[in-house]
């Protein structure tokens, strides 16, 4: 595909720049975190907004608990350089493995770059971490995939530029480690592909004024994701294209080789998808106002807008001076176009004029049956239905068409109270090719509270209460408690 090898060379050009600027300070110390998590339901699963966004750590099965414990490091070696390291256990019940590794990652950064190994929570979506609903190619609703990751994490001045323009962005490669989970959640009666690898990559370009006399500012960027490899639990199929000239295809968007599927022959190598995403802000010294819009892609046919304005639209206030209310989002989801009803996969582009695409399928995929999920959680928006609320043991989405309204505020309440409000009306009619026989709807809504008293440093005491209602979810309500303590073990300055 031309677009995604245009995106590819322009990465790797920036990349390869020699464009460097220190990163925001970070303390350096050796720091620990341990929390307990407990929640209870009315009805078989967690309540979404209870369960959604958390990394992929609170059980769905309702009546559940979790003992969370994690050691990282942080570091200054001088002249630039500098060092991190996380350990994150988890312990939790009921689910698939009840102790499992959250985080272990290692980095090494100069500068402005960073060399990350392992698996981290990402935080680096432009949307708001706590109140959108999600970013739809990388949120933080699962767990994380371990991978090799060379980024510019934070935007960094481009010379010559008298600082209005700074971009950031990564290159990545990793493989999916929930083969184990697959094989028990579809008790052995659906194919997918083991061990998938990933790439993906990043390049993000924001305009502004660094010293502030501009109130508006802009980011324009892109996110490409690829599935590619791995072995089929059908003997049949067996093991999927992997060496390095087919890791190249998949970094250029191109068609597999003589060894891939008919699909992948003639579309790309692997599972694609990405986004456009756009950012415009206007800061001023007491509020700030943002408008976004990230526009996903899964072929062609989204690269070029073919599917409408499928995609996530949000606006975000932020009132860091006002006393109790510090932020407001908005955001509104649709994703019904999915560039038409079919898919003409022996489209003949030389007789007919067109894309030829439809039916894109979003998060699905005809050889990677597992989509755009990890662990049976979604890696983009939870308002997509992952995999893991399929009682079947089916292990795609089953509901990728929908239009979603959400609202969230946070603020301060007093100097040792916060709180966090979420509400989400959802409409969802399945997928292209199994829709719903009647749309199904949902309500969703949490109200959190955060207690913190300056006489128990490092403590935090949350308790929430959320609820579901309509067809897609069902009539449910829960409450959750947790207890956290984060300190530091050691300071090194």
């Amino acid at each position: 595909m031309k677009a995604l090898q245009t995106i590819t060379i322009a990465i790797t050009l920036l990349y390869s720049a020699n464009i460097f600027a220190q990163t925001e300070e970070t303390k350096d110390a050796t720091s620990y975190k341990a929390e307990a998590f407990g929640s209870v339901s009315s009805g078989s699963t967690t309540p979404f907004w209870m369960v959604s966004n958390r990394y992929g750590i609170v059980p769905l099965d309702a009546n559940n608990g979790y003992l969370n414990a994690g050691v990282f490091h942080q570091q200054h070696l001088g002249k630039g350089f500098h060092w991190s390291a996380g350990l994150d256990l988890v312990a939790a019940v009921p689910r698939y493995h009840n102790v499992f590794i959250q985080q272990i990652y290692a980095e090494l950064g100069y500068k402005s770059l960073l060399l990350s190994i392992g698996s981290k929570e990402n935080r680096h979506s432009l949307w708001d971490h706590s109140l959108s609903s999600g970013d739809m190619v990388l949120s933080n609703n699962a767990r994380p995939i371990p991978e090799i990751n060379l980024s510019m994490p934070e935007f960094t001045v481009v010379p010559l530029t008298k600082g209005w323009m700074q971009i950031k962005g990564d290159f990545a490669v990793g493989r999916s480690f929930d083969t184990g989970y697959l094989e028990d959640f579809s008790n052995g009666k659906q194919t997918y592909i083991k061990n998938v690898l990933w790439h993906h990559k990043s390049l993000y370009v924001r305009i502004q004024d660094t010293k502030n006399d501009f109130p508006l500012s802009g980011i324009v960027g892109v996110q490409h994701w690829a599935q590619w490899g791995g072995t089929s639990s059908d003997p049949k199929i067996g093991v999927q294209p992997h060496s390095l000239k087919d890791f190249i295809r998949v970094v250029c968007g191109s068609e597999g080789g003589g060894d891939a599927t008919l699909s992948d022959q003639i579309n790309v190598l692997g599972n694609h998808y990405g986004s456009y995403d756009f950012k415009l802000e206007y800061t001023m010294p007491n509020w700030k106002l943002a408008a976004y819009y990230q526009h996903y892609f899964e072929d062609k046919s989204g690269m070029i807008f073919v599917n409408g304005t499928d995609g996530l639209w949000g606006t975000q206030l932020d009132l860091p001076h006002f006393p109790w209310l510090k932020k407001v989002v908005t955001e509104y989801l649709v994703t019904r176009n999915q560039s038409g009803p079919f898919h003409f996969i022996l489209f003949d582009h030389d007789k007919y004029k067109g894309p030829g695409g439809g039916g894109d399928n979003y998060y699905n995929n005809g050889e990677y049956k597992t989509g755009v999920s990890y662990f049976g959680r979604g890696l983009g928006s939870p308002l997509l239905t992952a995999p893991e609320y399929n009682t079947n043991g089916d292990i795609d989405f089953k509901n990728n068409r929908i239009r979603s309204w959400h609202l969230a505020f946070e603020g301060d309440l007093s100097p040792m109270v916060s709180y966090r409000l979420k509400y989400t009306l959802m409409n969802s009619w399945g997928t292209p090719y199994g829709p719903f026989r009647n749309n199904k709807r949902s309500n969703s809504g949490l109200v959190e509270i955060k207690y913190r008293h300056p006489r128990l440093q490092g403590w935090e005491f949350t308790g929430a209460i959320a609820g579901d209602t309509g067809s897609l979810y069902g009539d449910n309500a829960g409450f959750s408690l947790s207890v956290c303590k984060r300190g530091i073990l050691k300071s090194w300055k």
